[in-house]
């Protein structure tokens, strides 16, 4: 690290931005789990070391020091960049992290950059993330903007990458998969005249992962303690192979009155998943 090195992932900055004067009440052994759990050193390292990339370079150097690998079937479904319509990609969310970075590096690299994530607003803290995002804050101070930021996105002149789930995938009854869709693609789809390209991401988190999300699931419902986790699930992941597959755009017409926006949404889900 160089000496004048500031944290860009830093703990306590969030604890306070989010908590205020509560903030200090943490105990220290806490924040130091924190720090631990989300590999706050390894984290500042790689964002100092990127510091000067942003959007699609930064998603691609990202993919490189996670040393993944992306096997991409179907590329030939994706629409061309010049063909003067906008679209909205829409995916399972099995990781909730290696997903989104590998899917945009694909979309940003093949589109120039012409893309945007609706993501959370801790997101924003990454330089590199952060001209990619429209960032949402539903619990916040900001959720009763979150209409206009959609809005914001779907108006825009960029595609919109969306996980439709909002929550990284759960496995119930042993069957890894994502919760319900929620419906908001499909209203500002047909809104915006915008084809759905449907795309499945083959992975997973561990077993640890699956087991205390549903118990944060059903008896913690006011907090998401399972995204605590989300980087150490992406640093367990380091050094594999993940398959993507790109399925044929599915025309707004499609989304008539036969079904309800919601019913739709599900259509799509199960059309991911036949993928």
């Amino acid at each position: 690290m160089e000496p004048d090195f500031e944290k860009t992932v830093d703990i306590e900055k969030v604890l306070q931005s989010k908590m205020g004067a509560k903030a200090k009440w943490v105990p220290g052994f806490m924040v130091k789990w924190l720090k631990h759990i989300i590999h706050e050193d390894e984290m500042n390292g790689f964002l100092w070391r990127s510091r000067e990339l942003r959007g699609t370079p930064w998603l691609e150097a990202c993919v490189e020091y996670l040393e993944c690998k992306i096997e991409v079937e179907g590329m030939e479904n994706l629409p061309s960049k010049d063909d003067g319509r906008l679209y909205t990609f829409v995916s399972n969310h099995p990781m909730g992290g290696i997903d989104g970075v590998a899917l945009g590096s694909v979309i940003g690299r093949h589109y120039d950059d012409r893309f945007r994530y609706l993501v959370n607003d801790l997101l924003m803290n990454l330089p590199g993330l952060a001209p990619l995002c429209i960032p949402i804050n539903k619990t916040g101070h900001q959720g009763r903007n979150f209409p206009q930021m959609v809005e914001d996105g779907f108006r825009s002149d960029y595609h919109m990458l969306m996980f439709p789930a909002g929550l990284c995938s759960r496995r119930r009854n042993g069957v890894i998969r994502d919760l319900p869709w929620k419906k908001t693609f499909i209203v500002k789809s047909v809104e915006y005249q915008r084809d759905v390209v449907p795309i499945f991401f083959g992975g997973r988190n561990s077993d640890f992962f699956y087991r205390l999300s549903n118990i944060s699931d059903r008896y913690v419902k006011k907090v998401n303690i399972a995204m605590l986790f989300l980087v150490d699930e992406m640093y367990k992941n380091v050094g594999k192979t993940f398959h993507v597959k790109i399925g044929k755009p599915i025309p707004w017409q499609t989304f008539d009155k036969s079904k309800t926006p919601a019913e739709w949404a599900e259509y799509v889900k199960e059309q991911v998943y036949l993928l």
